[in-house]
């Protein structure tokens, strides 16, 4: 059975995929920095751990050298929201640096280890696809990852490696707690879990769950410019 390296392990999504993929049969490489989360996570004889912090390239590279995995899960993350009226730049240093600068850190020490094969799976978030408000942050950094991954694939194409992208909606993990708005279609952790390990065994190419939400946000997405502005407004009135 094959190896799945998965960063951001020691809750929510990650958390939930390294436990179901273990139980799938893969031998699971879990990577984080709770250092508590990561000694519950190896008592699973499927899984062991990884402790490193994903936004120091040095410790990222020297830990992931270490390594050896069939397919990559790039999936750690934070969310911060904007306050127009309070606004902090360095609240979207933070935000990149573990959104964006933590995959690119990632795929930095993954590529010399990456053969024909080997699958990429890079989690970004369908908040790219609508101006939602205040997501400047969080949905500016998903977009950059979104183009990122899209690219990487063309450049990785010719080497046999499957690069994925993978854009969840809303899910029920600790991040998604802290918000204070409705969560239209909200799964929890488990079932998203499922979509993650059944898109990657079938080699999609794009990942979107839960797969209705999907379709409507493509949607929007694809709508004038004009129409997602007015859409916009109407929803940050309602909050």
């Amino acid at each position: 059975m094959k190896t799945i390296l998965v960063t951001g392990a020691t809750s929510g999504i990650g958390k939930a995929f390294a436990l179901h993929a273990a139980s799938a049969g893969y031998h699971v490489i879990a990577c984080g920095r709770n250092k508590d989360a990561l000694a519950e996570l190896s008592k699973n004889s499927k899984i062991t751990t990884s402790q490193f912090d994903l936004t120091d390239l040095a410790a990222t590279k020297s830990a992931i050298s270490e390594l050896s995995f069939d397919i990559a899960v790039l999936n750690a993350g934070n969310c911060e929201y904007v306050d127009v009226d309070d606004f902090q730049p360095e609240m979207f240093r933070r935000v990149f640096e573990i959104n964006f600068f933590g995959i690119i850190h990632s795929v930095d020490a993954l590529l010399p280890k990456l053969k024909a094969g080997d699958q990429l799976v890079i989690v970004d978030s369908m908040a790219r696809l609508v101006p939602f408000t205040r997501t400047e942050a969080y949905g500016a950094s998903k977009a950059a990852v979104h183009y990122f991954t899209k690219s990487l694939e063309v450049d990785l194409a010719h080497k046999g490696i499957l690069v994925q992208s993978v854009s969840p909606g809303f899910v029920e993990t600790p991040l998604t707690d802290k918000n204070d708005f409705d969560m239209p279609m909200k799964i929890t952790a488990d079932e998203a879990a499922k979509a993650l390990l059944e898109g990657i065994e079938k080699q999609k190419h794009s990942l979107f769950f839960p797969t209705g939400f999907g379709w409507i946000m493509r949607t929007l997405h694809n709508l004038p410019t004009g129409i997602q502005r007015w859409l916009s407004l109407k929803m940050r009135q309602q909050q």
